[in-house]
């Protein structure tokens, strides 16, 4: 079975908001949240550590992530920030729920932030990679903050760094520092230091959420390692008013920047005509491999795509291609793709040895 890392979970908003224990199966959680509205707020869950262990998950990157003020805010989102101080107190929590993850459950997760402990992981599973109830493989956990607008100066970027976050989407709605999915527009002055800063550092850049021109301005300027987590390619849908998906000249830039996009098995972003009432049957996974073939296809090779499902960031079932009951599902991509000629290292690639190489290439020693 190929190995799976997941570019994009939103695991410590949803232990904090929502109560949910990724310790616990996937199946365990829905029976909990059956008679709460939690289903409702964030559909049903697709994650847990029973499924990272059957679907052989063994890297995903964590996000931290904070509701932008002014978004309409409901009174449950208790992971809203304000202003800078409670934009770190919040990110803090969310790293101590990582933290406290892998401290009370070493055997089901892992922290990574350097090869030495990224290397520990991916043996853990060579030695013995198929389930064994006796003894579970730990998932590795990179974090990633999505969205830095509530860091206050530049300077303050390294406190995350120490703290072991290792990339950041500077932005998720927009304005202060670039433009972004609400707002949009260029790189302002201001967030043109903080490029500068976090490629002295060494982070990751991801332009998941950036507009067009922010991120084709992020492409030709940042002079770290650069991806897109989570996002799709905008030509394959009808619309994108808010310029979330990728265009293929952002792609291009992408994959010339030697980068990797993780596409999102999320409906809404298969087919910009998907109504979760009455056309989820319609959505399967053929979408998504269409969506990885194109940038395979822009690239000559299957060396710059991969999976960032961001599972549980907003959504869950119903929400996902009608044949992913939770993430262990995604296996059901390899016949797909071999059907559309691609060979098993090829596959490999796709559904994670390219996030592999990139972490090595880019995480500190």
């Amino acid at each position: 079975m190929p190995y799976l890392i997941d570019s994009h979970e939103d695991l410590a908003y949803n232990m904090l908001c929502f109560g949910r224990d990724y310790r616990e199966s996937a199946l365990v959680t829905r029976q909990r949240e059956e008679n709460t509205s939690i289903p409702k707020r964030n559909g049903h869950t697709l994650l847990g550590a029973l499924e990272y262990q059957q679907g052989n998950v063994r890297i995903i990157f964590g996000t931290l992530f904070l509701t932008p003020p002014g978004n309409d805010t409901p009174e449950w989102d208790i992971q809203c920030y304000h202003d800078f101080t409670s934009f770190r107190q919040l990110n803090q929590g969310q790293i101590s729920a990582y933290t406290r993850l892998w401290e009370e459950a070493p055997d089901l997760f892992a922290p990574v932030r350097n090869r030495q402990e990224l290397d520990w992981v991916m043996k853990s599973w060579d030695h013995s990679p198929e389930l064994d109830n006796q003894k579970p493989h730990p998932t590795g956990i990179v974090m990633l903050m999505e969205g830095a607008e509530g860091i206050n100066k530049p300077e303050e970027l390294e406190e995350w760094w120490q703290a072991g976050v290792r990339m950041i989407g500077l932005v998720w709605a927009g304005g202060r520092l670039c433009g972004g999915t609400h707002n949009p527009g260029r790189f302002t002055r201001e967030g043109l230091e903080f490029l500068e800063v976090m490629g002295q550092l060494g982070f990751t850049l991801d332009i998941s959420h950036m507009s067009e021109e922010s991120a084709a301005e992020a492409l030709d300027r940042y002079t770290g390692p650069i991806v897109a987590t989570h996002a799709n390619a905008r030509s394959l849908l009808k619309t994108d008013h808010r310029q979330r998906q990728l265009s293929d000249p952002v792609i291009q830039m992408l994959i010339g920047r030697n980068g990797i996009m993780g596409v999102i098995p999320f409906n809404h972003f298969l087919d910009s005509g998907y109504n979760s009432t009455n056309s989820r049957n319609s959505i399967r996974l053929e979408h998504l491999v269409a969506h990885i073939d194109h940038v395979c296809q822009l690239a000559g090779n299957s060396l710059h795509v991969g999976i960032g499902t961001d599972f549980d960031g907003g959504f869950g079932i119903p929400d996902v291609p009608i044949e992913i009951d939770t993430i262990a599902d995604l296996h059901k991509l390899v016949p797909l793709l071999e059907s559309h000629g691609y060979q098993s290292e090829d596959v490999q690639n796709i559904l994670g040895g390219n996030w592999l190489r990139h972490l090595e290439r880019t995480l500190p020693a």
